[in-house]
C-alpha cells in the first residue's frame, strides 16, 4: 500500500478539507462581527481567512484529481 501525504495511507486529505471548512467558517464569523461592530480591521481580517480557506480547498480539490 503506497503512503499517502504525511505518510499516511491515502492521505488527510478529509482532515485538511474539515479544517478548511472550519477555518472558512472561522472567517464567516469573524467578519460578520467585524461588520456588526464596525470594526473595519476584523472584517477584513475575516474576508482574508475566508479566501486562504478557498485557495487551500481549490488546492485540496486539485490533489483529488490526480489520486
Amino acid at each position: 500500500m503506497a503512503a499517502g501525504l504525511g505518510g499516511y495511507p491515502g492521505g488527510m486529505s478529509a482532515d485538511d478539507k474539515a479544517a478548511n471548512k472550519v477555518d472558512e467558517l472561522a472567517g464567516k464569523a469573524k467578519e460578520g462581527l467585524g461588520r456588526a461592530t464596525d470594526n473595519r480591521d476584523l472584517e477584513a481580517e475575516g474576508k482574508a481567512e475566508q479566501t486562504k480557506s478557498n485557495l487551500k480547498q481549490a488546492g485540496e480539490k486539485v490533489k483529488d484529481a490526480f489520486r
